[in-house]
This record gives C-alpha cells, structure tokens and sequence, in this order.
C-alpha cells in the first residue's frame, strides 16, 4: 500500500496546482506507462491527466477508457523512494517532465519546486528534457532509442 504522505498528487492538489477529477475529460491526456505513442510538443493542444496509482498494479492503465494516451520518453526519477529508476515517476515528475515536453516549462519548475528533491528530478534529466522538448514524436522515439543504445549497448 502507498504512502498517503508521500503522494504527490495529493500535495499538487493542495496547492492548487492540479485538481481531483473523477472522470477523464474527453479532450485531456492521459499519461500512460503503457501507450504506445510518445508524448511530444504535437500534443500541445490538450489538458493533462495523471492517474495517481501504484506502479504496481497497473490493470487501471489497462482498462481505462481515456481516448488520448501518451507515454513519457525514458526518464529517470530523482525521487528518494525510486532514485534514479528509469520511468519509475511520482506522479508530479511526471506531470513536471509533461509540461516541460510541452513548452511550459515554468509551470512544470512551479510543480517541481514543491518537493524537496524536485531539483535532483530536473538535474537527472536535464539534457534528455531539453532534447525532448525541442523535437517531434519520431525525433523524440530516435533520441529515446539512441540514449537506450548507448547505456545497454
């Protein structure tokens, strides 16, 4: 079971950053581990939406009727509890790294600066941020796949 003090959801909440909704809009994002299509400035256009849940169940991405899906790019937590696990994100990096692919970046620092480690986040992925938010879906797949390569060979 999480933690409800470390649920970053809930913080954004509080502070007005995000809201609770208890249905997905029908013009919103819904950032999904599992989509097959990258999230990239193309998606502009569109709200965001982010399941706060546990990595380990993942049957709500499974069966959740959203009608746009997108993914995050490889990017790696700076959160204490999944250190510098790829695609491990709280729920605010993951909104952080969104926006920031998005071209609003100082909404995502605004998002991220609310936690003690949102920095270690941003230094993380500095580079692969900067790189994503500049491109389109296919450059943002062959950065992805460029960056696996070189780690694992």
């Amino acid at each position: 079971m999480d933690d409800p003090s470390k649920c970053t959801a809930a913080k954004l909440v509080r502070f007005g950053i995000a809201k609770r909704v208890y249905k997905i809009p029908s013009n919103s994002i819904l950032l999904d581990p599992y989509s097959s299509t990258i999230l990239s400035k193309d998606d502009v256009n569109h709200d965001l939406t982010a399941l706060d849940c546990s990595w380990n169940d993942t049957s709500i991405f499974r069966h959740n009727i959203a009608k746009i899906k997108r993914r995050l790019p490889l990017l790696f937590a700076g959160n204490p509890i999944n250190y510098s696990k790829p695609n491990k994100l709280s729920t605010a990096e993951a909104l952080a790294a969104a926006c920031i692919i998005l071209g609003h970046k100082e909404l995502a620092i605004s998002i991220i600066n609310k936690f003690k480690w949102g920095y270690t986040f941003l230094t993380l992925n500095n580079e692969l941020l900067d790189d994503y938010s500049q491109a389109d879906r296919n450059s943002i797949a062959k950065i992805e796949q460029d960056y696996i390569s070189s780690i694992y060979g």
